[in-house]
């Protein structure tokens, strides 16, 4: 069985991620203990929220050392993904540099944030295996990624976006796996089950 460990540092999210992978017959361990997370076989890095304090919060463990050295599988989900980008507009945050990239704001013209269902398309890779272009995720943000050479899914709000993105060991989704039903259970099963080549 793997040690999963998912990353809390007060943002939100930890024990819905938590239950949803019990319901799946996984235990998961909540921690900020960088010793703990280095130590597990999958790392889930969730969040809601804003992204300054957020990383003000990562900053207060020691984990922006930390998590971008991961070799271990690690799943950034909705905060967790934008924090994994170099910049986030949302108050000039400077973020975990893991994907080279900013992490943009809406336009004024789109109704933000994105709250519910939305669908996904342009799937790639093992972490949407047994899963369907148009399958729809639930989603609840205002920032997005713009699609880049690491997207491995894209969802369209007024643009196409990164809906989910891969670099190596590091996987990260927009939306909320642990919110979006079957779809979501498939996902976070793939993360879990992921080996590494």
């Amino acid at each position: 069985m793997s040690k999963i460990v998912i990353i809390d540092y007060g943002a939100g999210n930890v024990k819905s991620v938590q239950f949803a992978l019990e319901r799946l017959g996984y235990e998961a361990i909540c921690s900020n203990d960088a010793e703990v997370i280095q130590s597990a076989d999958k790392v889930i890095f969730p969040g809601v929220g804003e992204a300054s304090s957020a990383m003000a919060e990562i900053k207060k463990f020691g984990l922006e050392k930390v998590i971008p050295k991961l070799k271990q599988p690690v799943l950034g989900i909705c905060l967790g993904m934008q924090l994994m980008c170099s910049h986030s507009q949302e108050n000039d945050t400077f973020c975990l540099d893991i994907f080279p990239m900013d992490c943009l704001k809406f336009n004024d013209k789109l109704k933000v944030p994105q709250i519910g269902w939305n669908v996904v398309n342009d799937l790639k890779g093992k972490l949407f295996e047994g899963i369907n272009n148009d399958e729809y995720v639930y989603y609840v943000h205002s920032y997005y990624i713009p699609k880049n050479e690491y997207t491995i899914a894209t969802t369209d709000y007024g643009l196409k976006y990164a809906g989910a993105i891969q670099k190596d060991n590091f996987y990260a989704c927009q939306f909320h796996p642990e919110k979006s039903s079957g779809i979501g259970e498939q996902i976070l099963k793939n993360f879990i089950e992921l080996k590494i080549e």
